[in-house]
């Protein structure tokens, strides 16, 4: 007898879930940057415009792909009759796993943050580059590499939460977690947004974010828009897939899309409300950037010059910390799902065992940072062949090629091969009528494959990322 699939226990657990998958690390320290370069209100309403025409349908097509199938990421489209398309599951696990990697290392440098802001803010204020560098395994004085063990131990610890949570299982791990990580984050989100926007100096921040500068507008701010949210969503990862394939047939997906891209475009401006103005009132407008760098080096400044700083400062990486967590988990349990389910292991040795994998792999993402001269290999027609750090060969890898390719992948399959007409008879099964059935099937055909070949051939024929 097959064994009854897990499900979701509550609409409420799904929807915090998935929203928790969409919400990372780059809807708070690379939104910000991103839309105080593309022309504050400008860049905002590009972004409000792109999510619903293009990000929405992709997401509902992943839900859906994943509900019919009732299966992991790599089984799904077989499930559905076309085993020829099974590459795209492949790519969307792949790309999880080599995510995952680096990510849960990055969560460990939030972690270690969140122990610094609350127990020796002066050390980081003293010398923030200096202060991540020697985390990072770097030392500066002798010019000299050594083995990052201290942030290593953040790392594993991170990554031991995120296994805990996957053991225990669909509704009693990721759907509680979320139900308590997800509050937590927005409750965090909107102290730091009190405190910045009554910061003196912050209203020059807010009234920018609010302007619409189009002088600042140009065809590759409106790629960066269209790519952040595609990234920002968690689009083409196998993780909507997989968390579809959790839901009954009685839940409204289509709604239930709608509710997750609002909740994580509303965390990505908000970020940037918080941001924006912080930096302006405290550094200048010259002081917002974007990224790993800017988020534990630059905002050392802002939290220095800030009144309570090293408590806002903690606020500031715990919610960073509640984003990463949250994202991370999802990216597991696409790992995991296939793994018990192709392979019929258990779910906790194959968790406890795909986790150690993956944090080893990472080890040498964070030494190949700043301890170790970790080399990878990377090719794009405007350079060639390079050679660039391991870490950002790895991310090169993942963001300019494989996420937009599985993305691209499930809106080629939707729209020409199961037909938008079969997907929303899925989204239909709740009971509900999809009102938006006409304009999902031309978006999902048309718009949303053009768009993300854009992206794949900007970043193939240009070397830029956009991610």
């Amino acid at each position: 007898m097959e064994k009854k699939r897990a499900q979701w226990g509550s609409k409420i657990g799904f929807i915090l879930a998935a929203a928790g998958s969409a919400v990372g690390l780059g809807n708070i320290w690379k939104f910000p940057g991103k839309a105080f370069e593309g022309g504050g209100g400008a860049f905002l309403l590009m972004y409000l415009l792109i999510v619903p025409l293009i990000g929405m349908p992709a997401m509902l097509s992943e839900l859906a792909i994943g509900r019919a199938s009732g299966s992991n990421v790599v089984d799904a489209f077989p499930r559905l009759g076309h085993k020829g398309f099974a590459w795209i599951g492949w790519v969307g696990w792949i790309v999880a796993f080599i995510i995952t990697c680096y990510y849960a290392h990055v969560g460990g440098w939030v972690l270690r943050y969140v122990f610094s802001y609350a127990l020796e803010p002066r050390s980081v204020y003293a010398d923030p580059l200096g202060y991540f560098y020697n985390m990072l395994g770097y030392n500066a004085a002798a010019d000299a590499g050594f083995f990052p063990w201290p942030v290593l131990i953040f790392a594993f610890l991170f990554m031991a939460i995120c296994a805990v949570v996957i053991i225990k299982g669909v509704e009693g791990g990721i759907e509680k977690f979320n139900k308590v990580g997800m509050p937590a984050l927005f409750i965090i989100l909107l102290i730091l947004f009190a405190r910045a926007a009554t910061l003196p100096g912050a209203g020059e921040g807010l009234r920018y974010m609010l302007s619409l500068d189009w002088s600042k507008v140009t065809p590759q701010t409106f790629l960066i828009a269209l790519s952040q949210a595609f990234y920002s969503l968690s689009l083409g990862m196998s993780i909507m897939v997989t968390y579809g394939s959790y839901l009954s047939e009685k839940e409204d997906i289509a709604k239930n899309s709608f509710l997750i891209c609002t909740m994580d475009t509303l965390v990505a401006v908000i970020a940037g409300f918080i941001i924006v103005p912080a930096v302006f009132a405290t550094l200048g407008p010259d002081g917002v950037g974007k990224g790993g760098g800017f988020a534990f080096v630059s905002l050392a400044g802002v939290f220095e010059n800030m009144p309570g700083g090293a408590f806002f400062g903690l606020l500031f990486y715990l919610l960073l910390l509640f984003a990463a967590l949250t994202s991370a988990v999802s990216l597991i349990e696409g790992i995991v799902a296939f793994l018990i389910e192709r392979k019929g292991w258990g779910r906790t040795p194959t968790t406890i065992v795909t986790c150690a994998v993956m944090f080893l792999v990472g080890c040498l993402y964070t030494c190949s940072q700043a301890a170790y001269p970790l080399k990878g290999i990377w090719f794009d027609f405007a350079n060639g062949v390079t050679y660039p750090a391991l870490c950002d060969a790895m991310e090169f890898l993942t963001d300019r090629v494989m996420i937009p390719l599985c993305a691209l992948g499930c809106c080629v399959f939707v729209g020409w091969v199961w037909k938008p007409e079969t997907a929303v008879t899925e989204v239909e099964r709740c009971g509900t009528r999809f009102r938006l059935a006409r304009a999902y099937g031309f978006l999902i055909k048309y718009i949303a494959p053009v768009s993300i070949l854009v992206i794949l051939g900007v970043s193939l024929f240009t070397g830029t990322t956009l991610s």
